[in-house]
């Protein structure tokens, strides 16, 4: 359920990397603990952020949760999609339910989040605690 090739971020979201490119969205968990997800604030193309920033908010029918950016850079595109179909989110968090694409000002910034493995020893140790 944890796609391999990404990388993961202890806020629960992922990186899908293309050279300098960053596609990043929330995981299946975060997803899952939202519920059904009604609303995305998107944050805005050209925009400049750094790694730990909160970049939008993700509303569904229980809460209302911060999306983080895993990484520095310059949000080259958005998911203009999830406007009208937020549920998109919830149906296919790895896939159209992408958030946005930032291009890396510090490519090696990735190399710090979690593979899927430790995301997945992640995940279990929350669920201890």
């Amino acid at each position: 359920m944890i796609p391999s090739e990404l990388r993961y971020h202890k806020e629960h979201e992922w990186v899908r990397l293309n050279g300098r490119q960053a596609t990043i969205g929330i995981s299946h968990f975060a997803q899952d603990a939202l519920g059904d997800i009604v609303f995305l604030d998107l944050p805005k193309a050209g925009t400049a952020v750094k790694a730990g920033q909160q970049i939008g908010e993700v509303e569904s029918t229980k809460t209302t949760s911060t999306i983080y950016t895993p990484v520095s850079g310059t949000i080259s595109s958005i998911n203009t999609d999830l406007k009208d179909h937020p549920e998109v989110v919830n149906s296919d968090p790895y896939g159209k339910g992408w958030i946005a694409v930032i291009e890396l000002s510090n490519p090696s910034e990735v190399d710090g989040l979690m593979s899927a493995a430790q995301y997945e020893q992640f995940l279990a140790s929350q669920k201890k605690g």
